[in-house]
């Protein structure tokens, strides 16, 4: 299963969420994202394992209080900047957090703070702490932070998955795992290609356009686009558009 969404269609779906009284609007990409207000949200709700992926623009100078989800997930920051309980995110920042581990506060700065949720699998919303305690499954708590480096280009790749290597660049966000998680950026040049590892390596990956764009067929999928590649999709190939390509590979652990 490859599901592709670009930035259009999603807008489509854009609304604005109260989360404390504070206007977050939402873009829903794969899935339904939770609705904050609603009598399900942050409820014990068990949901089907279809991936879930939504845009949050949280408005400047707000916070989202500390919290937890029961599925595994990755929240990649693509725009303005503040804090994530003691760590900085910028863009691009990217944090791993496994099903049962609190993080947070989210903190805005002036320009707010936007980050993707991708998730493997449905969620009905934030878990806050402390109220939530009964529902927290302690011990398996896992938490990955990464930081694309300010201004580096990262490294030319020298493997056999680009058709001209010395074009291709790449570097790890959070560094492969024996179970397969990793978050890799990749720049390619104008309609360069470029084969990602196997997806049964891992449990699910998403891909985020972050400049350029994704050919897919007849569609060339622009910046803010996102893919989810179950893991009977096996290696999957990327190519750049005319203007080239800036994406992120987000890979789930095994189970």
């Amino acid at each position: 299963m490859l599901i592709s969404t670009a930035t259009e269609t999603a807008m489509t779906r854009e609304s604005i969420q109260l989360v404390d009284d504070q206007p977050y609007t939402g873009r829903e990409y794969i899935g339904s994202a939770p609705k904050p207000g609603t009598r399900d949200y942050g409820q014990d709700i068990a949901g089907d394992d279809a991936p879930q992926a939504y845009l949050v623009m949280q408005p400047a100078h707000s916070t989202t209080r500390p919290h937890f989800h029961q599925t595994n997930q990755f929240q990649l920051f693509v725009g303005g900047g503040g804090r994530v309980g003691k760590l900085r995110a910028d863009p691009l920042t990217v944090q791993y957090a496994g099903g049962h581990t609190p993080y947070g506060p989210i903190i805005a700065e002036d320009q707010g703070i936007h980050y993707f949720t991708l998730r493997q699998a449905w969620d009905s919303g934030a878990k806050y702490l402390p109220a939530n305690n009964d529902l927290l499954d302690k011990g398996r708590q896992r938490q990955v932070v990464g930081v694309k480096s300010v201004g580096g280009g990262g490294e030319n790749s020298n493997d056999a998955n680009s058709e001209d290597t010395n074009m291709v660049q790449t570097e790890y966000l959070i560094e492969p795992t024996a179970d397969g998680l990793y978050v890799n950026w990749l720049a390619l040049p104008s309609n360069g290609k470029y084969l990602l590892p196997d997806t049964a390596e891992g449990g699910g990956q998403y891909h985020v356009v972050v400049s350029g764009s994704l050919l897919r067929g007849d569609a060339a999928l622009p910046a803010l686009s996102v893919e989810f590649a179950s893991t009977d999709e096996g290696a999957i190939e990327i190519q750049a558009g005319a203007e080239g390509l800036e994406l992120v590979a987000l890979r789930f652990p095994k189970a």
